[in-house]
């Protein structure tokens, strides 16, 4: 089965699509979305491309290019894999609204010509005149998100999040996107000093920067500060959604965060693996919340604010969240020690918990409990992966 088949899946996706939004922002719009492929990116793609098919069956046309112009909004998705893309959004290929552009958005020139090439943007040079499609939005969503590529992937971990990003703020500054979207991390925020229950945006803890493992959390710092560079000196509107611990059926199978080995486990019927005592207290975010939470920030949210994105229903220390897994299935909870290269990857905080008083404020509210969102993700991968 595939995950579009699901039918819990295209319920959550539902109601994401039922949110209370300005959605019709979106109509005749242009999307651009680096990460595609990835676990929010890929999902973001379900909910737009379930909303613009919804149009068009409540507005009783056919499908067509001239219809997508009008009911609803074009995708345009960021890959280095053809054949990785092609078979995540199968059910699109052939659709006027969707368009893949294979590139390296760490490389700008090849970011340029493979737009060009899709026909979504002219040439910044004019020696193009094809000018199909201003490009309305970008939504940067590329990045390692897992502890054994921060480990064996450390360059470009770091290159995604500032080179690429600074590649794909230089491309919307010259192609007059009305929003950029940076995908920041809860962990900007670094340790707890021990002063706060919960993180709101002003917090900042430590991050001893001289390691291996910072350079994740650094280069989203630095990437946060770079759209503030660009807000000033390009005059180009961003926005920042910063997402917690996310998880969901969309999750890569290469994913190495410990929540997603817990789930794999789970699917499997197997005990679930700690690798710890347990004790780190985290928020954390079902992929569909997730992906509300970024559109209340695309079309709601203010020019240079970041917005966290996280409900206290999903916060839990890794131990009760093993267990709770364990539950669900029907097995127990083990301890194993990582080995060294999963161990140079884990994040160093023990307690991180974010505030969301700010979204909320925009109107956004999660959807899923813990519970049920883990028990959709599990129900939905094993049913797929049958």
């Amino acid at each position: 089965m595939r995950l579009l088949e699901n039918e819990t899946y295209q319920a959550d996706l539902r109601a994401v699509c039922g949110l209370d939004l300005p959605w019709e922002e979106l109509n005749g719009r242009s999307i651009l979305i680096s990460g595609a492929t990835g676990m929010i990116g890929s999902t973001l793609i379900d909910v737009l491309m379930m909303r613009n098919r919804e149009l068009e069956t409540s507005s009783g046309e056919a499908a067509g290019k001239d219809n997508a112009a009008g009911r609803g909004c074009r995708i345009i998705a960021l890959g280095r894999s053809e054949e990785k893309a092609k078979n995540r959004f199968r059910e699109y290929w052939e659709d006027p609204r969707f368009v893949f552009v294979r590139c390296d958005i760490n490389d700008r020139e090849s970011l340029e010509r493979g737009c060009v090439e899709a026909g979504v943007c002219g040439s910044q040079d004019g020696s193009d005149q094809n000018t199909a499609g201003t490009i309305d939005y970008v939504f940067h969503a590329a990045s390692n998100t897992h502890p054994v590529a921060y480990a064996n992937d450390p360059i470009g971990t770091v290159v995604t999040n500032i080179i690429g990003l600074d590649n794909l703020l230089h491309f919307a500054s010259e192609h007059g996107c009305r929003r950029f979207l940076f995908a920041s991390s809860n962990e900007i925020y670094g340790e707890n000093r021990g002063d706060a229950e919960l993180f709101d945006e002003k917090y900042c803890g430590y991050i001893d920067c001289n390691t291996l493992r910072a350079g994740y959390p650094e280069s989203k710092r630095a990437g946060e500060a770079l759209c503030q560079a660009y807000i000033r000196q390009k005059g180009l509107d961003v926005v920042i959604p910063r997402f917690t611990r996310s998880f969901g059926p969309s999750l890569l199978r290469t994913d190495t965060k410990a929540l997603s080995q817990f789930i794999r486990k789970g699917i499997a019927r197997e005990d679930i693996v700690l690798k710890s005592a347990g004790t780190q207290f985290f928020s954390y975010t079902y992929v569909c919340d997730a992906v509300s939470g970024l559109l209340c920030c695309l079309l709601k949210g203010s020019c240079g604010e970041a917005y966290n994105i996280a409900d206290v229903s999903c916060d839990i220390t890794l131990r009760d969240l093993a267990q709770t897994i364990a539950d669900l299935v029907g097995t127990k909870v083990v301890f194993d020690l990582p080995d060294a290269v999963e161990a140079a990857g884990f994040s160093k905080a023990t307690k991180a918990r974010l505030d969301s008083t700010k979204l909320q404020g925009l109107g956004w509210k999660a959807q899923f409990d813990m519970k049920t969102a883990l028990d959709h993700t599990i129900g939905i991968m094993r049913e797929i992966e049958s």
